[in-house]
C-alpha cells in the first residue's frame, strides 16, 4: 500500500463543496472516480478541510492509499486527463510518508476572501468574488478586523450546525487589503469553525459602509451569540490558498 499527497485547484461553483454527499457532485467525489478510472481502484480521498459549497481552492492538499505503485507524475496527468471536464486540476502529485494526514498533519490553512467593491457586476469574475456595490472603506475594515486576532472564543462567527468540539480558535492573521476595484481579506489559522472566515467578511462588510465600528466588532466577539454576528457572506469570493505542514 502506498500513500500518495495531491495539491489541487479547483473552481467550487458546480459542487456542493469538498465532501461526498447524496445532493449533488462534490469535489471529493469527482478524485476518487478519477483514480478509480485511473487505476482500478476504489479508494477514499480525504482533504485538508471540506470547503462549502461554491467556495474555491488554489491549494487544497488531500491524501490517498493506493495498492498498485504509480510514479507521481503519472498520478498527476493521468487525474487531470479523467477529471475533465471537471473544474479541478491536480497540481502537484507526491509520495507521502504513510502517516501523512491532509487534515490532522495540518500546521496551518490560509485562505483568501476576494470583494468586488465598484458599481457595476462581475463578468469574468462571476461566481468568484463577492460584488460590494456600496464603497467601503479598507483602513477600517483592516483595524476592526484585528480585534479578532488572536486566541478567542468564536461563538459568534461560527455556524449553528458547526460540528468543532470546541469554539476557542487562535486566528493568527486576519488583514484587509485593497488592490484596485477589489478588498482582499486575508486568514490564517491552524484551523477554523465552520462558516468562521464568511461570517467575519460579513461582519466586517458592516465596518466598511459605517454601519459598526470596531467597537460592534469586539462586542458581537465578546457576545459568543451567534445572533450578534453580522450577515454571512456569499461563498463565491473564498478561496482555500495554501495548507502549512511541518
Amino acid at each position: 500500500m502506498r500513500r500518495f499527497r495531491l495539491t489541487l485547484e479547483y473552481d467550487g461553483s458546480p459542487f456542493v463543496g469538498w465532501q461526498r454527499q447524496d445532493n449533488g457532485p462534490s469535489v471529493q467525489s469527482a478524485v476518487e472516480d478519477a483514480i478509480e478510472k485511473l487505476s482500478g481502484e476504489r479508494v477514499t480521498v480525504t482533504g485538508s478541510g471540506r470547503t462549502d459549497a461554491g467556495v474555491h481552492a488554489l491549494g487544497q492538499v488531500a491524501h490517498f492509499d493506493l495498492e498498485k505503485d504509480f510514479e507521481p507524475g503519472k498520478i498527476r496527468d493521468g487525474l487531470n486527463h479523467f477529471l475533465r471536464p471537471d473544474p479541478v486540476v491536480v497540481l502537484e502529485a507526491d509520495s507521502a510518508a504513510s502517516d501523512f494526514h491532509a487534515r490532522f498533519s495540518a500546521r496551518s490553512r490560509h485562505y483568501l476572501f476576494r470583494i468586488l467593491n465598484r458599481r457595476s457586476p462581475p463578468v469574468l469574475d462571476a461566481r468568484r468574488v463577492w460584488h460590494v456595490s456600496a464603497s467601503l472603506d479598507q483602513q477600517a475594515m483592516h483595524a476592526a478586523a484585528q480585534v479578532l486576532v488572536g486566541q478567542h472564543d468564536f461563538t459568534t462567527f461560527r455556524a449553528a450546525e458547526c460540528q468543532a468540539q470546541s469554539p476557542v480558535k487562535t486566528l493568527d492573521r486576519l488583514d484587509v487589503s485593497r488592490r484596485g476595484d477589489e478588498i482582499l481579506i486575508e486568514a490564517s489559522a491552524r484551523s477554523f469553525l465552520h462558516h468562521q472566515i464568511r461570517s467575519f467578511a460579513g461582519s466586517l462588510k458592516l465596518v466598511g459602509e459605517g454601519k459598526w465600528s470596531a467597537r460592534d466588532v469586539a462586542d458581537a466577539l465578546a457576545a459568543r451569540d451567534r445572533a450578534r454576528c453580522g450577515p454571512v457572506s456569499p461563498p463565491d469570493g473564498l478561496y482555500l490558498v495554501r495548507v502549512d505542514y511541518s
